[in-house]
């Protein structure tokens, strides 16, 4: 199987609504979210790269992950990394892995230091694997255990 070509895009690209769906049929949808749930009002202001796969009837989204900037004044620069999904035939295939690497060397490129995240309970031991480290207490989200991870980023790795 030929590797998904990784893109950044933003909301007025062709394949946004295509990465929205992904998200909805992943995220929200198995949680019997209605499809509004799964936009933030800044994503305009946010990251997307999605992993795209040529298909029968064109270009498939098959993997995507966001970043939005949030420091503080005066702290280093960081942001949280969300809505991070997979295509279900696509998971397990280290596709998840290669999204968030591309971001974080996007990140590391355009200065940041910082990446924190809501992970689910099921995927801590994933971001665990990537280099992120829970802080705090578990909570619940979207009806979903979490915890609060981070990872800061240097140069290389």
């Amino acid at each position: 199987m030929t590797p998904p070509a990784l893109h950044f895009i933003h909301p007025a690209h062709p394949l946004y609504p295509a990465e929205l769906e992904l998200r909805f049929r992943v995220l929200r949808e198995p949680l019997g979210r209605p499809r509004e749930s799964v936009t933030f009002p800044f994503e305009a202001q946010s990251l997307h790269l999605v992993a795209v796969e040529p298909g029968p009837e064109g270009d498939a989204v098959v993997g995507c992950v966001l970043f939005h900037p949030d420091s503080a004044p005066g702290e280093p620069a960081g942001g949280r990394l969300f809505q991070m999904a997979v295509h279900p035939r696509r998971q397990g295939q280290g596709l998840g892995a290669q999204l968030v690497r591309h971001l974080e060397a996007e990140l590391r490129r355009r200065g940041f230091a910082r990446v924190h995240l809501h992970a689910r309970a099921s995927v801590v031991p994933f971001y665990e694997r990537l280099g992120y480290a829970a802080y705090g207490a578990p909570f619940e989200e979207v009806g979903v255990a979490h915890r609060l991870m981070e990872r800061h980023l240097r140069g290389g790795g």
